[in-house]
């Protein structure tokens, strides 16, 4: 066995477990006051009719995404700082009051202010369940633990959807699918204010152990003269700021970010408009993107706590050039083709990138930050690709008016490509440090020997 998956391996405690269920069940509550925007988008065009409004609410998308951008990078340092609870509770507070003030809005200056305001509270959520995640699992089952939460972001979107679709279908307005989610994700709300825990150690757990491969680990202990570690800001970032595989995961972020994003948000418009499907069919056809991305995420996660350390690396690179051929496809798909091929391939493009993507914030933020600086990783690699995000908005709304939904998937098909490259580039720095580390053996001094 190698080294990574020998470590420190057990049996989860019952404490471990409630811990994940209630991380899970409370970020998946977050979609309900999140994808409530995307369903009920073909609604509100129809109520604003027109190309100028459909590029306004992709404008509204796309600022809500730069908020939500601007919001990671300081959850990290919070959840960092002053632990992940505090970030986890008040991203879904603020995610219910937003929501209810979209609903109550009928025009565009409201609809933007309440939009912005719920995609910046949000920010705080994921940032906060990465830093409680890093205090209760130890290193080795990372990938496991990662892709289970990252099921919550996944089918949490997939279960909203579907929920939504049912309401669609009985007659409910958007107004009501607003109203209806805001109600839901107050039960995850009460029940992780009263049961979760930030760390074991409150309760006399003992402390789980981190990655040997994070930024921390190369001997710089950053703290004080009598032995104590610096909790400061800068001490975090620094080591973070000047790894070469930290900036590739960034670049990665971008771009995997704006593939995710622009299905989340133009799948039910797609296939209303060019797909030619109900909008209560396209809402619970476009679920099919996040539950096809949640079986690839826990099969990836497993697989990558089985593969060592650059196992993450290796399916990274291979989902997102999968990615390309199969957005490549989906552009050459043209109108009155039966509904099931371009559903089909939406999902099957969900399979390839959400497995890899679902790693960048998750599984390697935590490899890359350990517990002292994993919120933070997590909080920049994921603000740096919200930053791309929010091109999935007014930009892709105007290629595809201007050009089309054949020409936007073409689009999407370069960015995949550019990140198989960059892929591949982060996995060759990463076998160079982890052989410098003794964690695998060293490919030039085994040339050497030969």
């Amino acid at each position: 066995m190698n080294p990574m998956a020998a470590a420190s391996a057990r049996t989860w405690s019952s404490r471990q477990i409630l811990t994940i269920g209630l991380l899970a069940f409370g970020y998946a509550g977050y979609y309900f006051c999140r994808s409530d925007y995307s369903v009920a988008l073909p609604l509100l065009l129809a109520e604003h009719p027109g190309a100028a409004s459909q590029i306004r609410f992709g404008e509204i998308a796309s600022l809500g995404v730069l908020a939500y951008a601007i919001g990671k990078f300081p959850s990290g340092a919070l959840a960092d700082l002053f632990g992940g609870k505090r970030n986890f509770l008040g991203g879904m507070f603020g995610a219910i009051v937003f929501t209810l003030l979209f609903m109550a809005g009928g025009g565009f200056p409201v609809f933007t202010l309440a939009w912005i305001g719920n995609r910046f509270v949000q920010s705080l959520g994921w940032a906060g369940l990465v830093k409680i995640a890093s205090k209760w699992f130890s290193f080795s089952s990372y990938g496991t633990v990662m892709a289970l939460l990252s099921l919550s972001y996944l089918f949490g979107d997939a279960g909203s959807r579907e929920i939504m679709s049912l309401l669609l279908a009985h007659g409910m307005g958007w107004r009501g699918l607003f109203a209806t989610g805001a109600g839901i994700l107050i039960v995850p709300f009460v029940a992780s204010l009263f049961l979760l825990r930030d760390s074991p150690a409150g309760l006399g757990l003992p402390e789980v152990q981190e990655n040997p491969l994070n930024v921390y680990a190369d001997g710089h202990t950053d703290g004080h003269a009598d032995g104590r570690e610096s909790t400061g800001m800068m001490s975090i970032l620094l080591p973070l700021f000047a790894s070469t595989s930290f900036w590739l995961v960034c670049i990665l972020s971008l771009c995997t970010t704006l593939l995710r994003e622009t299905f989340n948000l133009w799948t039910p418009t797609y296939f209303t408009q060019f797909v030619g499907l109900s909008n209560s069919a396209a809402a619970s056809s476009s679920a099919l993107f996040p539950l096809a991305g949640g079986v690839a995420v826990m099969i990836a996660g497993v697989l990558s706590d089985r593969l060592g350390p650059l196992g993450r690396g290796r399916i990274l690179y291979t989902g997102l050039f999968l990615t390309t051929i199969a957005l490549v496809v989906l552009a050459q798909i043209k109108t009155h083709t039966a509904a099931f091929i371009p559903v089909t391939l939406v999902a099957l493009v969900a399979f390839l990138l959400i497995g890899p993507y679902s790693y960048l914030a998750g599984a390697m933020s935590l490899d890359f930050g350990g517990q002292r600086g994993c919120a933070t990783a997590s909080g920049v690699i994921d603000g740096v690709g919200y930053l791309a995000g929010v091109l999935s908005g007014s930009a892709m709304a105007k290629v595809e008016v201007t050009f089309g939904w054949q020409s936007m998937f073409l689009l999407l098909a370069a960015v995949a490509l550019v990140s198989a490259f960059v892929a591949a580039l982060a996995v060759a720095v990463q076998r160079r440090r982890a052989a410098v580390l003794h964690l695998i053996p060293d490919p030039s001094a085994q040339a050497s020997a030969g």
